[in-house]
């Protein structure tokens, strides 16, 4: 396999897709790879001009390199409540501080595509950076929701410390719109001293907000919003995105087209990791 570092590493005058489509020309027929020294979740070329932002855009980031990363997590203190008008009432008032470490997984996509893409490295260039990197993003959305298998990645909504709604004491109309929900659940972030800065919803839910004209008031009071099916269709994480958490980069990607006669495989992988600073900054609604 012919496997090397891209010739343009801050991709100024090419995409990852034609470096891979230059990667494959120089194999002459045979496999390739090319390292990228960018998150290739970052590299979705429509991102620019179509606006929709991942559970990755919600986050702060950083670059780990060699071994864990460790940081400092604050869980929820005896006797932490609602907060009251003065800081020994808060709950952050009590909270624990303790070590913790942080550990990148890798996330990947395989995408099965037609033998005489080799031959066509335009087309192979588009291919990639349209549709395969695409479909990482999805993966990368449901790693940083659900979690990874390895347990590298916990999941945004499986945090300990997660708190859930509906509550008798958060929503006092329990009829009321899904907006009025919703905004109730942003003042119930900003109980544990967090201010609420993104949603996760569903495409179904998000639409149905656009129909009703609320995005405006969402988008002034500073709220961004990934839509994903990655969630479920009556649930919302909202939270405290930017102090929360930080998501974790590695040093490269890595895209390959791997395979023989028709069998051929594009592949595009990268480390990915999550350290959790106040996981009691998110709330989950149920709608």
């Amino acid at each position: 396999m012919l496997d090397y570092l891209i010739d343009d590493p801050a991709l100024r005058e090419r995409g990852p897709g034609e470096e891979l489509a230059v990667a494959v020309a120089r194999a002459a027929g045979g496999d390739a790879a090319v390292r990228v020294r960018r998150p290739l979740t970052a590299l979705f070329p429509l991102a620019s001009t179509r606006p929709r932002p991942t559970v990755r855009e919600q986050t702060k980031g950083g670059t780990v390199t060699g071994g864990p990363l460790r940081y400092v997590r604050e869980l929820p203190g005896e006797g932490g409540g609602a907060s009251g008008t003065a800081y020994r009432a808060t709950p952050e008032a009590v909270f624990r501080a303790s070590a913790a470490k942080a550990e990148l997984t890798e996330i990947s996509v395989a995408v099965a595509v037609p033998a005489e893409l080799r031959r066509d490295p335009a087309l192979l260039a588009r291919f990639v950076e349209h549709r395969v990197i695409v479909r990482l993003c999805t993966v990368e959305n449901e790693v940083l929701l659900h979690g990874s298998g390895d347990g590298a990645i916990t999941g945004l909504l499986n945090l300990e410390g997660l708190r859930r709604l509906p509550a008798p004491d958060v929503l006092d109309a329990p009829a009321g719109t899904a907006l009025d929900a919703l905004m109730a659940a942003c003042a119930e972030v900003e109980e544990t001293g967090g201010s609420c800065d993104g949603l996760v919803m569903h495409p179904a839910l998000y639409w149905r907000l656009v129909g009703a004209g609320a995005l405006p008031a969402l988008d002034s009071a500073g709220l961004r919003i990934t839509r994903t099916r990655m969630i479920a269709r009556d649930r919302v994480l909202l939270g405290d995105f930017r102090a929360g958490v930080t998501l974790l980069d590695g040093e490269e990607s890595v895209l390959a087209l791997r395979g023989d006669g028709d069998a051929v495989t594009i592949t595009a992988s990268m480390p990915l990791g999550l350290a959790v600073h106040l996981p009691q900054h998110f709330v989950l609604l149920s709608l």
